[in-house]
């Protein structure tokens, strides 16, 4: 009988072990390159579903801001909650780039406060930052980037770990739709294509249902020209979003499988916008506008269009706040490490500058939690974007301050002519422009308006939502201008840009 009783409570408690999952757990999906061309932000073509779905039971932001329109230092922001000039890294970390965060930024970093918190933290697809010391997941997992199905066939088990009682983790990075993978040499047009990472000959990616796209359906960004280039290389960039979503729906089948939909948070966005002239590397809205899903399975109200501005700096603090680790005191992580201490007991050299002279005690960016399901809630009425570097050659800094009425753009350094990321300069839908000279036209300006940018470029945003027409020219909008240069040096003094150092000389 005292048998027949344990093996009974085993079988219950193990039974219960397998079936409860650990409660709040975090899908932070991220894409590379893409602009809010998805169906639930009114895009005709755009065949999404699993995101649309995803908003229909969340909150979509209309408002949601990159702070810098450049992978690698865009994803630094997102895993720090600092802007670029605060954390270190100012461009791309690979190769002869080598760019990378201060050693200190490890106590505010997004995996390890999470792992405080006590999460158990993963990651797959691009990564992109530096150190890994700062930035370090416990368990890394492979895939192909530009599959984002396989990717996440290969987060199942991950996701689905039952020995670990911790809630997790998941950054879950795709490289579409980055440029790459060739031209498409099917196209008669002169200039090719870039195939964005889709299979050459119209292939297929293992699991995929590719998503094929008619030149002639596409439409054009208000940044673009309308020519036969422009049509093929955007033909080109749905396909390679639509994969996306294909990933996006595998993650939600194995999350329902496992009993995981309803206690787990899904971010979607993107580092920046799309990889096309006036989009990636701009501060221009095409530049730094994303797409931005949040479905919180614990929040009452659902099927929200937000309008209030959020920017990435917020992602971290945000997470780190559905987490419960974050304290409202010093918008900080609850169990702050003390980055000195942290890298004595590791046995690490201090002398090197690992903190440019931060303290790295609180993040640039707010939680959005708050407002989650409510429509009518605001966020920032200001955001600040900072750019300096995207390819180590490309020195162009800019700074930005942005409301919902007006837009200011400092090209610090605009005596110089602005400088073109590889694969953007080989572009088809750039060259055919370029090839036709200065005046040749470009979205809302000329080719030479694009190169050679003036000091600053002030927008009415809330009535020229397309950036066409600089107001910093005009001597009726003196005052504006001035009351913006102003408000952009308070938020260079408080979030400690360097670059403030600028305004009193060159």
């Amino acid at each position: 009988m005292h048998k027949l009783l344990c093996l009974t409570l085993l079988t219950i408690f193990g039974f219960a072990h397998t079936s409860i999952a650990a409660e709040k757990n975090i899908i932070f999906f991220i894409t590379d390159d893409e602009s809010p061309t998805l169906g639930c932000y009114g895009d005709p073509v755009a065949k999404t579903p699993a995101i649309d779905a995803i908003a229909e039971d969340g909150t979509l932001f209309l408002n949601a801001f990159a702070t810098t329109a450049s992978c690698s230092a865009s994803r630094s922001v997102v895993m720090s909650g600092l802007h670029n000039h605060k954390n270190g890294q100012y461009g791309h970390q690979h190769h002869y780039h080598k760019f990378s965060s201060f050693d200190n930024v490890v106590s505010l970093a997004l995996p390890r406060v999470l792992a405080n918190a006590g999460y158990r933290t993963g990651h797959i697809g691009k990564y992109h930052v530096a150190p890994e010391t700062v930035y370090h997941y416990e368990t890394y997992m492979k895939g192909n980037g530009r599959n984002a199905v396989a990717m996440a066939e290969n987060c199942r088990e991950f996701i689905t770990n039952r020995s670990d009682d911790r809630p997790f983790f998941l950054y879950f990075g795709t490289s579409d739709p980055h440029r790459g993978g060739g031209k498409d040499q099917t196209s008669s047009s002169k200039l090719k294509p870039d195939l964005f990472g889709n299979r050459p000959k119209k292939g297929s990616h293992d699991g995929v249902e590719e998503v094929f796209y008619d030149p002639a359906d596409v439409p054009i960004p208000h940044f673009m020209t309308d020519t036969q280039e422009t049509r093929e290389e955007l033909a080109q960039y749905y396909q390679s979003c639509a994969r996306i979503d294909q990933g996006v729906a595998r993650l939600v089948k194995i999350l329902k499988e496992a009993d995981l939909y309803d206690k787990t948070l899904i971010v979607f966005t993107s580092d920046h916008g799309m990889a096309f002239s006036g989009g990636k590397t701009t501060v221009f809205e095409a530049g730094l506008k994303v797409p931005f899903v949040v479905r919180n399975p614990y929040n009452e109200n659902r099927g929200v269009r937000s309008t209030a501005m959020i920017s990435h700096i917020d992602i971290t603090p945000s997470l780190l706040d559905f987490a419960g680790g974050l304290d409202p005191k010093t918008n900080g992580p609850k169990d702050w490490v003390d980055p000195d201490k942290f890298w004595k007991e590791r046995g690490e050299n201090l002398k090197e500058n690992r903190n440019g002279g931060h303290k790295f005690r609180s993040y640039h960016g707010k939680s959005w939690i708050p407002i989650l399901g409510d429509p009518d809630a605001e966020h920032w009425d200001t955001i600040f974007a900072s750019h300096t570097f995207h390819e180590i050659q490309m020195y162009y800094p800019m700074r930005v301050v942005r409301d919902k009425e007006y837009k200011l753009i400092w090209n610090i350094a605009h005596g110089l002519p602005y400088p073109f990321a590889s694969d953007l300069w080989a572009a088809s839908s750039w060259q055919a422009q370029y090839q036709k000279g200065m005046t040749a036209p470009y979205g809302q300006k000329t080719v030479g308006d694009y190169i050679h940018r003036p000091k600053f470029e002030l927008y009415h945003i809330a009535e020229d939502p397309y950036e066409s027409e600089n107001l910093a020219v005009k001597s009726e909008y003196a005052e504006i201008l001035k009351t913006y240069q102003e408000k952009l040096k308070q938020f260079q003094e408080e979030m400690e840009d360097p670059w403030i150092m600028k305004w009193d000389y060159e």
